[in-house]
């Protein structure tokens, strides 16, 4: 086969991006370096180099059960810290990117591009002048929500719950946190937020948005996954949906074990939790993830082709130029068969390709359609804020 037809490469001719990978609680928690051996996780350095992922957004997520929501500042600025601190001890490997020009040419450079998201808009603590200051320390993109509901925005994640305060989507300063997001030049993600929010979002950013982990509801019936009319909506938007590789969210049958073992896992997760706050401590992350791995090892692996079903059906619903990878490494239990870390994406190209997808549609979901949304939201960017001088 010529190289235009051959998977491979096709893979490793192409720039690859991920737009979410929850490893900075590895940075700060466990003080493991990204140029260490996997160690149990699903993305390092020499996992990347395999899979020929070139650049990836690191989420700066703060576990809103175990950090007050008044003092999530100073845990995100530690993971600000830690994730920063990896092209610190590695400048020969590493390259901190806040652009898409500055990601192809780190790629040219033959350098790992670091990038990071804020997951949750708690992180901000209801100020903008917080939002500047990460956009200042580097942050590209906000998850407007995590799986809460924050003091203006609706989750997907407890909209079913009567005892949380909603708002009917975005509150008026949710509405200016977006406007502020696109003054910016900050990517508006809309994973996680409830259907109302994500609505709303859709009639006030001025520029392209991001799912930057979100499926196809469509396929598998989760509330964190997009339906159909929201896909058209993004790709109206000229925005970009990345494809989350949790089971949960790619498999029906998967998500139904999952839901049906959750009295028995929180029963886990609360005594763990007690454990800890025993001591007075935050449960880390590693350790509530070992009581969710060993749940999703009850139920086993979910299809390769499930996942390959959902990147299919974003592109069908979307078009070509609207979906790519979000692969939710490090934050969820366990990706579907076939994929063990970040060595395996080679695999995306190849059963995507078998289902007649050419070389010029791959560019584009591997990386090209996130760096034109990246380009069009930083292109509308009004006034930056002021950077100290360096």
């Amino acid at each position: 086969m010529s190289s235009s037809q051959d998977p491979l490469a096709v893979h490793n001719s192409s720039i690859v991006i991920d737009t979410h990978a929850d490893t900075p609680q590895r940075f700060v928690d466990e003080h493991w370096n990204f140029t260490d051996p996997l160690d149990g996780g699903m993305l390092n350095y020499e996992s990347a180099k395999k899979g020929n992922l070139d650049a990836q957004f690191f989420s700066i997520w703060v576990d809103p059960s175990q950090y007050p929501a008044n003092a999530s500042a100073r845990r995100t600025m530690e993971l600000i810290d830690g994730t920063l601190e990896q092209v610190r001890r590695a400048p020969d490997k590493l390259a901190f990117c806040v652009s898409a020009e500055q990601i192809v040419a780190a790629h040219k450079q033959g350098k790992f591009a670091v990038l990071m998201g804020i997951e949750g808009g708690h992180s901000i603590e209801d100020s903008l002048g917080l939002l500047r200051d990460y956009y200042r320390l580097g942050v590209r993109y906000m998850t407007l929500t995590w799986s809460n509901t924050n003091d203006w925005a609706d989750s997907s994640g407890d909209i079913d719950d009567p005892t949380v305060k909603h708002h009917n989507g975005l509150t008026p300063f949710g509405k200016q946190v977006v406007a502020e997001m696109n003054r910016l030049g900050m990517l508006v993600d809309i994973s996680h937020v409830s259907d109302k929010t994500f609505w709303d979002v859709m009639e006030t950013t001025k520029a392209p948005v991001i799912a930057s982990h979100s499926s196809a509801r469509a396929l598998t019936n989760a509330q964190r996954n997009m339906t159909d009319d929201m896909l058209r909506a993004v790709a109206k938007n000229n925005g970009v949906v990345m494809v989350n590789f949790f089971p949960a969210f790619i498999d029906e049958q998967w998500r139904q074990a999952w839901n049906a073992q959750k009295p028995e896992r929180q029963k886990a997760q609360d005594a763990l939790e007690a454990e800890y706050k025993a001591k007075g401590l935050p449960v880390p992350y590693a350790a509530s993830d070992r009581i969710d791995r060993e749940f999703a090892d009850k139920i086993g692996r979910a299809p390769f082709n499930s996942l390959i079903d959902h990147f299919d059906h974003v592109i069908k619903v979307a078009g070509i130029d609207h979906v790519g990878i979000g692969t939710d490494f490090d934050g969820i239990p366990v990706p579907p068969e076939g994929i063990d870390s970040a060595a395996d994406l080679p695999k995306i190209t190849k059963a995507l390709m078998a289902r007649g997808y050419t070389a010029e549609d791959m560019h584009k979901v591997l990386a090209g359609n996130l760096l034109r949304v990246f380009q069009a939201v930083q292109a509308a960017q009004e006034k930056p804020p002021v950077v100290a001088p360096r």
